[in-house]
């Protein structure tokens, strides 16, 4: 299963790096290879995020997150995104401003750097609303239930995540964003506005996307269990009346959850995307080893649902929404204060080890207790 899953991952991170030595030498390639490892610690909470919701998807879908997803992700959100940023903010035509990308290394870099306030807003208002509805659920399984249940009946209230968001939301425009010196040194343009501006477009995104998705789901959910309960002649007529199928509705239902797939991607690829600076500001190094990193990203997505290892270790999908909510105030705060990737990177990868390691230690108290049933069992029964 290892190589079925990750073969592609493979084949591709040796074409990569073969094309990166051929092109850029021996330095592009180590450039390469950083960029690739770059984005796999980054995104790693993303990839058991991706699959506690690629599990209710169908096989077709997860080939489509693998195919046509992997093209959004390398090609839309590695190289397109940033040209677009450069293109909308310093108010380029798309001609100029892929000119600038390729023959321009230091302008583009300085670009995309004066738009990351933006950035930083709309991609952390977006995970900060998945990590808010995700604690201000009550769940039957709790891993920092000192933390959750207080959370889970405060959640009660609806839309507070959202009032949450939007204080959170004002306060980093008011705190964290900053002037910028006008072109020509005349005044300067204060950022609240832009940062304010983006968040809501970060939060409206998730609102939408994330609630159509959710109906569908809901309603999928709905007709799967009158199905269940014997009702499928009345399903098949509600069906046939409102002109739709069951299968179209799996179909619309997938659509959506694809859809929210990749904006979740696209949140998390912000990060990535202005820290690959840090290492080269050329456009095609830092496409192909962030493209690579994304190729393993979704490889351990599918392998994590295959293995069925969020039923396994059930407090990683717990660790994974806290590294969630992590970035997001991490993005918040680089709005105005530069901090290294490799904090960005630790503190998920020591959430999630955390949630794996409780996930580990309940297993085990399980496997403790199963046997202790069993031999009070024997010994009350005489065996």
């Amino acid at each position: 299963m290892l190589l079925r899953t990750f073969g592609w991952s493979f084949g591709i991170t040796a074409a990569g790096l073969a094309l990166a030595g051929l092109l850029w030498g021996w330095q592009g390639l180590a450039v390469v290879a950083i960029l690739s490892v770059l984005e796999i610690s980054l995104s790693f909470d993303n990839a058991v995020i991706n699959a506690g919701i690629l599990r209710k998807m169908s096989p077709f879908w997860q080939k489509m997150f693998l195919t046509i997803g992997i093209l959004i992700a390398v090609f839309g959100m590695r190289l397109v995104f940033p040209v677009v940023i450069v293109a909308i903010t310093a108010k380029l035509n798309p001609i100029e401003a892929v000119n600038v990308a390729i023959n321009d290394h230091d302008r583009y870099e300085s670009l995309v750097t004066s738009a990351h306030p933006a950035i930083a807003a709309f991609g952390g208002m977006f995970l900060l609303m998945i990590f808010l509805d995700f604690v201000l659920e009550d769940r039957d399984i709790q891993w920092l239930r000192w933390l959750e249940r207080p959370l889970a009946k405060l959640g009660k209230l609806e839309t507070l995540s959202v009032v949450v968001a939007m204080v959170v939301l004002m306060i980093a425009a008011t705190t964290f964003a900053t002037s910028v010196p006008v072109h020509g040194g005349h005044g300067t343009i204060d950022k609240g506005a832009t940062v304010l501006l983006a968040g809501i477009g970060g939060l409206v995104t998730y609102l939408i996307v994330g609630g159509i998705s959710s109906f569908f789901e809901n309603r999928l959910e709905d007709m799967e269990g009158d199905e269940e309960e014997g009702k499928e002649g009345e399903t098949a007529g509600a069906a046939k009346k409102n002109g739709s199928s069951v299968v179209g509705l799996v179909g619309k239902a997938a659509f959506f959850m694809f859809l929210y797939l990749e904006v979740i991607d696209a949140s998390f690829s912000f990060d990535g995307v202005i820290g690959a600076f840090a290492i080269t500001n050329d456009i095609f190094e830092m496409a192909l080893g962030l493209g690579i990193g994304a190729m393993y990203i979704r490889s351990l997505t599918v392998y994590l649902v295959r293995k069925g290892t969020l039923d396994d270790y059930v407090y990683l999908e717990h660790g994974a929404h806290y590294a969630i909510g992590a970035l997001a105030v991490i993005l918040l705060i680089t709005i105005k204060y530069e901090i290294n990737e490799v904090i960005t990177g630790l503190v998920g990868i020591v959430l999630i080890a955390a949630s794996f390691w409780s996930s580990l230690v309940r297993n085990r108290r399980l496997e403790a207790m199963g046997e202790n049933s069993e031999n009070k069992a024997e010994v009350t029964s005489g065996v």
